[in-house]
């Protein structure tokens, strides 16, 4: 069910002093997205959150998690914060982007006088190396950063599965990814097995930047409980704080004429065009639809354009991710796996060579 939630006065109201005054010193006043879902959040409701990208809705969901964990008199041996992203790429953003709250709310407690106790942040993916997955086991991460696939073979090892008891709160981010296949269908399961391990239910909260009808995906959030024999869907809080957002989008045809091609195909019309529109742009990304024609538009646009796919090893992915924020070379090639909510940086145009698989 759609409920209204009004902002308070002072969202920040309803954080420790620590966080609030990080918060308003580093960043300033909230964003409608942080303002409507903070209410929510805070009562322990679960909430789906609705929200353009760049609007802080992922810091929305974690705040108050980070901000408990600060304050609770001992930090729990156990992972307390589950965070599911539907691809690596974008779970490794996320550590990096938790560094700068996690040490500048501790330094803002240390500067009065507070001492406030290390938030662990942990990534647990395919690409994880097996000596790292054992630490996490032994010392277990107050924050989890995983995939499906992921949380899936941490439940099925009873060790690792342990560390999971405690959770107290859900991130499922870019929801729309999974909602309406398979993995939607994989991820539902895993999360009631989780509700079945845990000694209480936990937070679930959603984010997604394109996803509609609310309703159908609350209900994929929430799931269902078993109330005397009969199942029950959870109630999900809707936070729609969706934004129009104002795009220069343009359909490009690489040649005025599809019926004369002077080269025998469209191909070299293709290249031309995108060697042209990444030297007159400060960073471009151009998505294709597989390895082998990242492979051949990359060698094609020479120097200026490097490549990430699903072949190039994990810490060359890292390597380039990194370099994109930071706008250190003019292109990138990439596919789909870049693409779910990765922070761009200084990206100011993407290119999307032919028709994609899908509009999400």
């Amino acid at each position: 069910m759609r409920e209204s939630t009004p902002a308070l006065p002072d969202p920040l109201a309803q954080f420790s002093p620590a966080v609030a005054r990080w918060f308003r010193n580093e960043l300033g006043e909230p964003t409608p997205a942080q303002a409507f879902a903070w209410p929510a959040i805070a009562e322990g409701a679960h909430t789906l959150l609705l929200a353009p990208t760049g609007s802080g809705k992922t810091l929305a969901a974690f705040l108050f998690a980070i901000d408990r964990l600060l304050t609770e008199l001992a930090a729990p041996e156990a992972v307390h914060t589950l965070y599911i992203s539907p691809l690596k790429a974008l779970g490794y953003d996320i550590e990096h982007n938790l560094q700068v709250p996690r040490a500048g709310i501790r330094a803002t407690a240390h500067d009065h006088g507070i001492a406030l106790p290390e938030i662990r942040v942990g990534v647990r993916t395919g690409d994880t190396p097996p000596a790292d997955r054992q630490r996490l086991v032994r010392r277990p991460p107050h924050i989890l950063i995983t995939t499906p696939e992921s949380l899936h073979l941490i439940l099925t090892s009873p060790r690792a599965r342990a560390t999971l008891r405690d959770v107290r709160t859900v991130i499922v981010d870019e929801v729309h990814a999974v909602v309406d296949n398979k993995r939607g269908t994989f991820l539902s399961v895993l999360l009631e097995r989780l509700e079945e391990l845990g000694a209480r239910p936990f937070q679930r909260i959603g984010l997604s930047a394109t996803i509609r009808p609310l309703e159908e995906v609350a209900r994929f959030l929430g799931g269902y409980s078993e109330d005397g024999g009969a199942f029950r869907e959870r109630a999900v809080r809707i936070v729609d704080a969706g934004l129009r957002k104002e795009l220069d989008l343009r359909v490009v045809a690489p040649t005025p004429d599809m019926a004369y091609l002077p080269e025998g195909s469209i191909w070299p019309s293709i290249y031309a065009r995108i060697h042209d529109l990444v030297l007159n742009h400060r960073s471009t990304i151009v998505f294709v639809n597989n390895r082998r024609t990242a492979e051949r538009v990359a060698a094609e646009v020479n120097e200026l354009a490097q490549v990430h796919h699903g072949s190039v090893s994990w810490e060359r992915r890292r390597e380039l991710e990194e370099r994109l924020k930071r706008g250190e070379f003019p292109a990138l090639v990439a596919t789909a796996r870049l693409e779910l909510g990765i922070d761009m940086g200084l990206v100011d145009l993407v290119i999307q060579v032919e028709s994609p698989h899908g509009v999400a």
